[in-house]
């Protein structure tokens, strides 16, 4: 999601345990990038946070985007947590995961981690959440996460139409409760990686309350996390400090607040002007000449992420759907590097291929010439795969930052160097963009990004492309390409597992069901009255950790 180094983690299981290893390194520690050191802090106090609008309700198995899933991080504690600077798995709600043959797989809990409404955290409550998320007549986001686990077909409907064909259970058949802090985890096949893909939001437990009274659950969601819902609105979400956390990772603040802004200009204007604590994105006006750093002097940071930018061919688009040349001629007609440095003022790095290099297993220019701008090459691969007749759009959400002036710089680039006439298309918000992709609204070309759920470079390939997987914007569907992912995820984790999946990404360079743009760089700002900000390798700030000026 860069020909650039950074620390990244190599996740590997002995026979007993997790084990987790933090290698290469950039120097980087997710704080400030400046040499003067933040200020220091004080425990409680209130601060702001930029946010957006949320796709759906704020259940974990049902976030597959930011805006609700920054919050859901606030509020969730999950088996594994991940280290903000280092990226390191470490235990959290697990006592341990245990496994002798990376199939069956024993979690143990720690005892009294409480939920925000006072129940214990047990091994029900993950058995549930978990069978609810898996079984597709609940319509979630994240079903596809279960799918290594035995039974998952099972809770499937034949050719995704619930009502006509129901699934033949709600229950994975691979979960069984042992007792009240422990449970089993059968996989169908070897799964090497799957203790490191437990911190992911989707795998959260779900407290008695959501399935007594889900709508209940909904306007005042209930996690197990250093903080907890006070209120929730169309113009803010807010959160404060839940006082019987029983984790290692507790709040630094009192009372911590989304702001939701349509305008990142203005979240930008109230940072500076100290009216807003802490904002995650910088409008790319603002990264000009570096101008966040003049405006923001000691309170700026910039990290690399587990980020990617893409653009996907819309499945929707006939000319497009059986065309890879004419995908890769688009493709080559775009100069990243110029888009880079004019219009994201280098807060990015070109793509070279499908997976981001934070993780192990990255491989520089899979993309190859694809990748490459050749307006030239591009024109005559163009002309020779049948042109597009027409207007193309570039269609993008609005509301973040420089996704308008990213996609105009796109579009006019292949109308300049293809002859195509290609136009922006604008949508208001994210959570309209996403349903439009949903509903396949949109032909042409469609702005796409990933920020990592877990640090693999599985998560990279399988979550978006692999064959029903709830990203799979592109609709993408190669057996070959499915059968590498089961053959690495059964392989041992490391380089082993890590050859299958660069052989995976191989075949997507073949097929070109998207385009990779740019690896990723998260810029943050914040106001003179906090401390201690720190950019996570997810590309999002940790909000437990902030603190206000002493």
């Amino acid at each position: 999601m860069r020909a650039r180094s950074r620390a990244m983690v190599a996740a590997l299981f002995t026979s007993v345990a997790l084990v987790a290893t933090a290698c290469g390194g950039s120097g980087d520690d997710g704080g400030n990038t400046g040499e003067e050191p933040q200020a220091p802090g004080a425990t409680g106090g209130e601060i702001t946070i930029n946010g957006c609008t949320p796709e759906n309700p704020l259940v974990p198995g049902n976030t597959s985007e930011v805006c609700g899933g920054n919050v859901l991080d606030a509020i969730t504690a999950k088996l594994i947590h991940y280290d903000p600077d280092t990226t390191e798995p470490q235990m959290d709600i697990a006592e341990s995961i245990e496994t002798e043959d990376n199939q069956n797989f024993t979690v143990t809990l720690k005892q009294g981690y409480l939920f925000h409404d006072g129940t214990e955290v047990k091994a029900q409550n993950f058995v549930n959440a978990w069978n609810y998320t898996a079984a597709a007549e609940n319509g979630q986001t994240a079903s596809y996460f279960y799918s290594p686990i035995e039974g998952y077909e099972a809770t499937q409907c034949a050719e995704g139409d619930c009502e006509a064909n129901p699934a033949e259970t709600n229950e994975l058949s691979g979960l069984a409760v042992v007792d009240d802090y422990t449970f089993t985890i059968r996989t169908t096949e070897k799964v090497s990686n799957l203790p490191v893909r437990l911190g992911y939001t989707a795998f959260a437990p779900l407290p008695d309350i959501f399935f007594d009274d889900q709508a209940a659950y909904e306007a005042d969601p209930v996690g197990a996390g250093p903080f907890q819902v006070e209120s929730l609105s169309s113009t803010e979400m807010v959160l404060t400090k839940f006082a019987d956390y029983a984790g290692e990772f507790p709040a630094s603040v009192d009372k911590a607040t989304f702001r939701i802004y349509q305008d990142p200009a203005a979240a930008y204007a109230d940072v500076v002007a100290n009216n807003l604590d802490v904002i995650d994105q910088i409008p790319t006006d603002n990264l000009i000449g570096d101008q966040y750093q003049a405006d923001l002097p000691d309170r700026n940071a910039q990290r690399e992420t587990g980020g990617l930018r893409w653009w996907t061919y819309s499945p929707a688009d006939e000319q497009l759907a059986d065309n890879p040349d004419l995908r890769k001629a688009i493709s080559m007609a775009v100069d990243r590097q110029a888009i880079v440095e004019t219009v994201l003022s280098n807060s990015a790095t070109p793509a070279t291929g499908w997976v981001s290099p934070a993780v192990d297993g990255f491989m520089p220019d899979v993309c190859g010439e694809a990748c490459v701008f050749d307006a030239a090459a591009a024109k005559a691969l163009y002309d020779q795969a049948g042109g597009y007749e027409g207007t193309l759009t570039y269609t993008s959400n609005t509301d973040g930052a420089g996704n308008q002036q990213i996609g105009e710089a796109i579009c006019n680039q292949i109308s300049n160097n293809l002859g195509l006439d290609c136009q922006f298309q604008g949508v208001v918000d994210f959570a309209t963009f996403n349903e439009g992709i949903d509903n396949d609204e949109y032909k042409g070309i469609f702005r796409s990004g990933w920020q990592m759920d877990y640090p693999s470079i599985e998560n990279f390939l399988a979550p978006i492309y692999a064959e029903g997987a709830d990203s799979n914007w592109s609709d993408y569907s190669n057996p070959e390409f499915q059968q590498l992912l089961v053959d690495a995820a059964a392989a041992e984790a490391g380089d082993e597992s890590n050859q299958l999946y660069q052989q995976a990404e191989q075949v997507l360079a073949e097929d070109f069901p998207t385009a990779p743009f740019t690896y990723a760089k998260a810029t943050m700002g914040w106001s003179d009255r906090v401390t201690n900000v720190k950019i996570t390798a997810f590309g999002t700030p940790d909000l437990a950790s902030i603190q206000v000026v002493q």
